[in-house]
């Protein structure tokens, strides 16, 4: 029936198991907002699989054929986060490379930036990238020209950022920006009935590797 059809996960979703129902919601959240180009926040503990998700956003959106980029926010220290995102010109600093850079944002231009731990970049970073959100542009270190992006842009975090906002941490205007769809990945501790199933998956696999039938008895 028509009803049951839109009841289908895409076959790209497969790397994401699990048949509990609050985990399937999830997924199905997830792909009806892979058909937006609204900013999604992924929230959930460590190995949840928040960056599958993200990939499998942008795989089954209308931008699938341009790039994901993803940017650990924790691994970039501060002082590098501009040249990382928006690049510079050549001669723009000492230890510049000699053509320049292009930067994260126009590599993923017309695709999707993933930022990663987003909680935990710093207040500097976040007004630059809220600043980029609400003009659509930025300027590259050493250019005045204003340099236009149309991104994507999926933010995941394993901390709980009403605190931080509250600890003045994480700025309240970035979240409104960020969280047009918000989806929450439930640990397994939260879907016991996946557990068999995972670990069957997993069991799986590494038979295949192993070439030998294994079994969970």
């Amino acid at each position: 029936s028509k009803k049951a059809s839109k009841k289908k996960l895409l076959p790209e979703f497969s790397e994401l198991i699990g048949e509990d129902p609050h985990f399937k919601a999830v997924l199905y959240k997830a792909q009806k907002a892979a058909q937006s180009n609204y900013p999604v926040l992924i929230e959930g503990e460590s190995g949840t699989g928040k960056e599958i998700l993200a990939r499998t956003i942008h795989k089954t959106s209308s931008r699938s054929l341009k790039k994901f980029v993803d940017i650990n926010c924790a691994a970039i220290p501060d002082q590098l986060i501009d040249s990382e995102l928006f690049g510079y010109e050549k001669g723009a600093f000492t230890g510049a490379a000699p053509g320049g850079r292009h930067g994260l944002f126009v590599e993923a231009h017309k695709g999707t930036l993933f930022f990663d731990e987003i909680a935990d970049a710093s207040l500097q970073t976040q007004a630059k990238l809220l600043r980029v959100l609400n003009e659509g542009y930025f300027k590259r270190i050493g250019s005045a020209k204003n340099i236009e992006v149309d991104v994507r842009i999926i933010a995941a975090t394993n901390k709980e950022l009403p605190r931080l906002i509250e600890e003045k941490r994480f700025r309240q205007d970035l979240i409104y920006r960020l969280n047009t769809i918000s989806i929450h990945l439930p640990p397994l501790r939260d879907r016991p009935g996946d557990i068999l199933l995972l670990a069957n998956f997993f069991l799986k696999r590494h038979s295949k590797r192993q070439d030998r039938a294994l079994q969970l008895a």
